[in-house]
């Protein structure tokens, strides 16, 4: 198998411009691939319905207890349709981590802002990723999309118009993180529950959408990945053929059979 970061022949078709037809295909593939990232609509419903669940409940009744279990519930009912229909669980049990964490800390401590205070530092933490990361040379959006791609880590080295594009995604998605922290901290210790829990709900998915658009435009422009896979598969039957080859060339050859005089 070929080294995921060793220059082929493949370089120089993934930094030339496309046809018309090619980058239409190239937008349609980062389209679905995003898609698939990051959940999609369904995967949006199940990241706002339980916080929105529980500061709905919280802002009629003030329960913490009820507002509480509801989230949780709910998460735990939306895990439970996607085992019954064999769907891809990775965005329903983060949700319910997200959600459990949330209701640990919440009963610990009795105020219900705590609900919120796990998932704020997650966003916190993953912003800063994001930054660090792009710092480092290795973009994190990169290293999530590039086995969604096909492409690995080929674009480190072999496709330098990507490993770019995944940098402004990276510095793209840490600054909205960041600029979004900088909004619900200061509510964690100013505001009241029901203040902090509208305003969540509500920075749930504009930031998120403005992240995966500016994602796909970087992308969408930038060379198309290296399918590093496919490029296994065919070093790996080239050596079949080879094999089969040299063992064909090897094999004893009948002598001619001569009749008696």
């Amino acid at each position: 198998m070929t080294s995921l970061d060793k220059p082929t022949t493949t370089d120089q078709d993934a930094t030339q411009g496309t046809t018309p037809q090619g980058a239409h295909d190239a937008k349609a593939v980062t389209e679905a691939a995003l898609f698939d990232a990051f959940g999609g609509v369904r995967g949006m419903v199940e990241t706002v319905l339980p916080g929105l669940l529980f500061v709905t409940i919280y802002t009629i009744n003030k329960d913490l207890h009820l507002s509480a279990i509801a989230a949780l519930g709910v998460s735990l009912l939306m895990v439970a349709v996607r085992l019954i229909r064999r769907d891809t669980m990775k965005h329903a049990f983060s949700g319910v981590f997200g959600v459990a964490f949330g209701v640990v800390f919440a009963m610990m401590t009795g105020n219900a802002k705590d609900f919120y205070l796990p998932g704020m530092l997650y966003t916190l933490g993953l912003g800063v990723a994001y930054i660090a990361t792009t710092l480092a040379g290795v973009p994190l959006i990169g290293l999530i999309l590039g086995p969604v791609f096909k492409e690995n880590l080929s674009w480190r080295t072999r496709n330098p118009g990507r490993k770019k594009a995944y940098a402004k995604a990276s510095w793209a998605w840490g600054l909205i993180l960041l600029a979004k922290c900088a909004i619900l901290f200061p509510l964690y210790w100013w505001a009241d529950t029901t203040q902090l829990g509208w305003v969540l709900v509500t920075l749930k998915i504009p930031p998120f959408l403005l992240a995966v658009y500016l994602t796909w435009v970087f992308l969408a422009k930038a060379p198309p990945p290296i399918d590093v896979f496919a490029e296994m598969e065919a070093e790996e039957r080239a050596e079949k053929e080879r094999k089969a080859a040299a063992a064909a060339t090897t094999q004893p050859q009948p002598h001619p059979h001569h009749g008696e005089a």
